[in-house]
């Protein structure tokens, strides 16, 4: 490809991007669960606007493209709710999602006084299990949405972040 992936702050003007790339990336996840009206493949390009200008968004770029995206917030207590961590299938499994998340947590902490980081995921999606588990993340809290979806929160303190 000739170009690094770089790591760098999201706009606005990277929403349409984000929207088509978390489109795409919440496919697999969508028939995972057999449910293809999950909040990430449903959201409006303006919701997402309204996201991007409340948080928190780290973006990957390949040249101008954007092939990856992480959001997060911070609330009253210091906890950092993290959310919509997207890489672009091509670039899966090369440590981008890492990447991204410790740029997120970095972003969280130094902006937004972040002191926890909290995330969730579904019971059967077990490559971001993973990836949350080996950033240090553990379980602490399940939540059964519907009859194929059980929800998983990951949290892990401040002192043990990368």
């Amino acid at each position: 490809m000739g170009t690094s992936v770089t790591i760098s702050t999201g706009t606005d003007d990277d929403a349409e991007q984000i929207l088509k790339l978390q489109y795409l990336c919440y496919q697999p996840e969508a028939a995972l669960y057999d449910d293809y009206g999950i909040e990430p493949l449903t959201q409006t390009l303006d919701a997402l606007r309204a996201e991007l200008a409340d948080g928190c968004v780290v973006v990957a770029r390949l040249g101008r493209e954007v092939v990856g995206s992480v959001r997060g917030t911070v609330d009253a207590d210091g906890t950092a709710s993290i959310a919509k961590l997207i890489v672009h299938p091509r670039l899966q499994r090369h440590g981008l999602g890492g990447r991204l998340l410790a740029a997120v947590e970095k972003e969280l902490a130094q902006q937004r006084s972040a002191r926890r980081y909290r995330l969730f995921t579904g019971h059967r999606s077990e490559a971001d299990l993973r990836l949350y588990r080996e950033h240090g993340y553990a379980p602490v809290g399940t939540e059964q949405l519907t009859r194929r979806l059980t929800l998983v929160t990951l949290e892990k303190e401040l002192a043990t972040a990368q």
